[in-house]
């Protein structure tokens, strides 16, 4: 099977990208998601998170609002919102956040190429998450949340991608969130080719953030005894390594395990330095983390012998986790622990401030961001990192294009 290939996209009519991409489904909550579609009839959230159209407090796992997502989605097509390209295209995709850009290409990545691990995963599925994004699949017929995937970065091929960029965009649109979103389409079949044949020379895909939804489409495809066909495929965008940035996910825990602030200092001088910071604290490499404790930034560094000599166990989340988490704060598994939280770091390090100093939370760890070395060496191994490892920023938009499977 080809690593990837091209299909018609769904996409929203010219002149309509404003009016339907949406945030990432999973971004959002019920209730931000109700509000970001407030006054906005052709937003994706409503095919994305079609709870919002039913009574508040609806199970968002009711069989209800997958008919509903279904519902809105044959809504915007009747209507000419929605419409799909006549025949298959590879798109260009490029987002812009500030100074930051990163240019990639939307296509349909292959299932099978997933199973055999070719495209490479890094972390455990929820079975309650999978079932969620096969219901959403079947009842859509279609994929509507699109796979981050990375590649090795390659001159060659980013060159290519930064060569389809040259014209005026089919698509532009800058979300309320300020991040702008550009859509090249590829039609032109030789240049379809030389797409294909380069990615067809990888050695790997990397998915960076999407397993659910990968995972998903397996089981759509193994049940739908499909293999060559759309089924057997998933959205995906792919982007060269070196573009995608990871921001740090920093951690916030409820209480000290029982322990004073002066115990619980104490306790960690045998695994860490401790020193007193005068302001908020941002780790500048590996190893190094911040903490935010009684109003005091301090800047922790892990002592060498404690670094492991393995891919997973040398990630900071896993230095945090088994050397202060587990031994120091009892909090063995923070997958389901609740006296632990996760803040991304696009919200910044007052917002760790805020949790502490409000007393909703003890203590507060600024972590150095994961980098996609990190990442590719992990699922090159077979390993899996440890939950909340990596928050990827600027996110995907959610309706730019969709995968239909017939």
């Amino acid at each position: 099977m080809p690593l990837i290939r091209p299909f018609a996209g769904l996409r929203p009519a010219k002149g309509r990208s404003a009016d339907v991409i949406a945030p990432p489904y999973d971004v959002l909550d019920c209730d931000e998601a109700r509000a970001r579609a407030q006054g906005r009839p052709w937003s994706f959230l409503h095919i994305s998170r079609a709870e919002i159209d039913l009574p508040e407090g609806t199970d968002p796992y009711d069989p209800a609002v997958y008919q509903k997502a279904a519902a809105n989605l044959q809504h915007m097509l009747d209507a000419g919102v929605l419409r799909r390209d006549d025949k298959p295209c590879y798109y260009v995709y490029r987002l812009v956040m500030g100074t930051h850009m990163q240019t990639g290409l939307v296509a349909a990545a292959s299932v099978h190429e997933y199973d055999s691990n070719r495209i490479r995963r890094h972390e455990f599925t929820r079975p309650d998450k999978e079932d969620d994004r096969v219901r959403q699949i079947e009842a859509l017929n279609a994929q509507t949340g699109p796979v981050l995937l990375a590649y090795r970065s390659r001159p060659e091929i980013d060159g290519l991608l930064e060569s389809a960029t040259g014209e005026e965009p089919d698509c532009e649109v800058v979300a309320d969130d300020g991040i702008a979103h550009s859509l090249w389409v590829i039609r032109d079949t030789g240049l379809i080719d030389v797409f294909s044949a380069a990615f067809e020379t990888m050695d790997a895909l990397y998915i960076a953030d999407g397993h659910h939804r990968s995972a998903a489409a397996s089981r759509v495809a193994a049940a739908r005894a499909a293999m060559d066909d759309n089924a057997g495929y998933f959205l995906a965008v792919v982007f060269p390594h070196s573009q995608l940035r990871i921001l740090d996910y920093n951690r916030v825990v409820r209480d000290l395990n029982g322990m004073t602030p002066e115990t619980f200092l104490a306790g960690l001088t045998d695994r860490f330095t401790v020193a007193p910071v005068a302001s908020a604290c941002h780790p500048q490499g590996p190893g190094e983390f911040g903490m935010y404790l009684g109003g005091q930034w301090f800047r922790l560094g892990i002592r060498p012998e404690r670094v492991p000599d393995d891919p997973v166990g040398c990630l900071d989340v896993s230095l945090l986790a088994e050397n202060l988490l587990a031994p120091v704060l009892g909090i063995t598994d923070p997958r389901s622990d609740r006296r632990i939280d996760f803040v991304g770091g696009i919200r910044g390090l007052v917002e760790l401030e805020g949790r502490v100093d409000s007393g909703k939370m003890q203590v507060a760890f600024s972590m150095y961001p994961t980098r996609m070395e990190d990442l590719m060496a992990v699922a090159d191994a077979g390993g899996v990192m440890p939950p909340k490892s990596t928050w990827f920023e600027p996110k995907l938009a959610d309706g730019l294009v969709s995968h239909m499977l017939d």
